[in-house]
């Protein structure tokens, strides 16, 4: 595989967009800033692929892998939702 300038442009959109359906993904209110979502989004795109190469699941396809994807948009759910609880359980309300 070839590192080349719209390689790395394409993963951070698909970042962008994985981090987006990770956030969708877990219920509730998530206390983060929309920024931070994007890195998820990124660093689970990027450990999606790896993890689903590795595995198998990833194929080289015309289009869309939806089984990477997937991979992708589990791990960005479940970064978002561990980042997520522990700003929520740091946080300190006075009444």
């Amino acid at each position: 595989m070839e590192l080349t300038v719209w390689g790395i442009i394409t993963a951070l959109i698909v970042g962008l967009i994985v981090g987006a359906l990770g956030r969708l993904v877990v219920p509730g209110r998530q206390n983060m800033p929309m920024w931070l979502h994007m890195l998820i989004g990124v660093g689970a795109a990027l450990l999606g692929t790896v993890l689903a190469r590795a595995v198998g699941i990833a194929t080289e396809t015309e289009g869309i892998d939806w089984g990477e994807l997937l991979v992708q948009v589990v791990l960005a759910a479940i970064a978002v939702a561990l980042v997520a609880g522990v700003g929520r359980r740091r946080s300190v309300t006075y009444r």
